[in-house]
């Protein structure tokens, strides 16, 4: 696999790119909001904006300006206020958390001393520091919060108050359905190569599939609608005995913030309400969702281990690409990614970003459920904390590939994993089917 640049000017200009990325976007996200809608918990099943915000400074001064800097606690008596493993999201909105005006200083100030410190340190010494990996670390940590807070504007009630440009319609013939055979054989699944990779993308690793078929592009809303009308959510062979209970216990028939008026489906969209399109992946289901729409239609989930070999593997040369299009970073003709947008782009675009075997928007979109559970690489190490990824595994969360709309490019590669329960609906869910040969 080529690997990223390792010239440590150019990783430091990366690091820098990466950091002032994710904080304009944090601006963007906490400041087109009033203080009640920062400090207000829009639900249970998130923290309000303004833990978020104040969460991101401290995590970035506690690994760059105390571990790496050297730096004594800024303000040591908020750490145990903003640490995720000790208070669940639901009691957050109790906790003495600081103001939104006093939680921006904290950040802006954390910021600020991180950036002096990026100029002098050098990216040697100790595998925190190789090729600037702390940085990259926190400039990950920071745009997954960012997507966090995304879901939260999401799941806001009121006025929209955020707007982007939509998706521009797929360029040549449009490709909504159909399936490509990925072949049989070894490839090289997860990395030892890639600069910032995650603990639980590591290490690189052999592993050797079956044939198999695997959808074209992701399955779209038209096509999860003939699944409701054909009384997928009334038939209990479709799914598994806990995904029938939730949507007994919860009513639930149809993805989250869907509703039926008039004769048609609408959805709500970051305040706004508007039609199902069709031809959009769908979005916010659950993975007991994308496994019953998977049963009706005769296919299954893909594992994991499929998903990465049709997202990477080159047929011709049999090595693993970083991304599905080769090694380049990801640009705007190859995924939606970043926020650019507020939604899925229609099924069937970015044909640059199409892997050698032709399957598109792996990348970027929607993240796609698979069938696996959250488990650790033959040879996995915890780095650089057990609370990232080794708390998590085990089949009580299932992977998550691919990206979305809401994800920047820096957490996201074909190498990344992410991992949530089964039930969950409000993030950015997708998925596409596979069938055995």
């Amino acid at each position: 696999m080529t690997e990223t640049p390792r010239d440590p000017s150019d990783l430091r200009e990366r690091a820098v790119t990466a950091l002032t990325t994710a904080r304009a976007r944090t601006a963007g996200l906490t400041e087109t909001v009033d203080d009640p809608d920062l400090t207000a918990q829009h639900s249970p099943l998130m923290s309000p904006l303004v833990w978020d915000l104040a969460h991101i400074g401290n995590m970035e001064e506690l690994w760059l300006l105390r571990n790496v800097g050297g730096r004594e606690p800024m303000h040591p008596e908020i750490d145990p206020l903003y640490d995720a493993f000790e208070h669940p999201r639901a009691e957050r909105p109790k906790l003495p958390l600081l103001p939104p005006d006093e939680a921006r200083r904290y950040t802006a100030e954390v910021r600020g001393r991180v950036l002096d410190l990026l100029e002098r340190t050098p990216f040697e010494g100790t595998d925190l520091l190789a090729d600037g990996y702390v940085f990259g670390m926190i400039a990950q940590h920071e745009q997954q919060h960012d997507e966090t807070m995304l879901i939260t504007h999401q799941l806001r009630r009121g006025a929209p108050v955020l707007t982007a440009p939509d998706p521009a319609p797929p360029a040549g013939p449009p490709v909504s359905d159909g399936e490509v055979l990925v072949p049989g054989g070894p490839f090289t699944m997860g990395t030892s190569a890639e600069p910032w990779s995650l603990d639980n993308e590591r290490p690189a690793h052999e592993r050797d599939l079956a044939p198999f078929w695997l959808d074209t592009v992701p399955v779209t809303n038209g096509a999860y609608q003939r699944f409701i009308e054909d009384g997928g959510y009334r038939e209990r062979r479709w799914w598994a005995p806990e995904g029938w209970e939730q949507i007994g216990r919860h009513g639930i028939g149809a993805p989250l913030f869907w509703r039926r008026e008039a004769g048609q489906w609408l959805r709500r969209r970051f305040g706004v309400t508007e039609p199902v399109p069709a031809e959009e992946p769908v979005l916010h289901v659950s993975w007991y969702e994308a496994d019953a729409y998977a049963r009706w239609a005769g296919r299954r989930l893909p594992t994991e281990a499929e998903w990465e070999k049709a997202a990477r593997h080159d047929p011709v040369t049999g090595r693993s690409r970083r991304y599905p299009w080769g090694d380049e970073d990801p640009g705007p003709e190859h995924a939606n990614l970043g926020q650019r947008h507020l939604r899925p782009a229609p099924a069937g675009s970015y044909p640059k970003g199409a892997s050698p075997l032709g399957v598109r928007q792996l990348i970027g979109d929607v993240w796609e459920w698979t069938a696996s559970d959250f488990d650790p690489y033959p040879g996995f190490r915890a780095f650089p904390y057990k609370e990232y990824s080794e708390v998590f595994f085990g089949p009580a969360h299932k992977v998550l590939r691919g990206g979305s709309f809401a994800v920047d490019q820096v957490a996201c590669r074909g190498t990344f994993r992410n991992w949530d329960l089964p039930v969950r609906r409000q993030i950015f869910s997708g998925f596409r089917t596979a069938r055995d040969v």
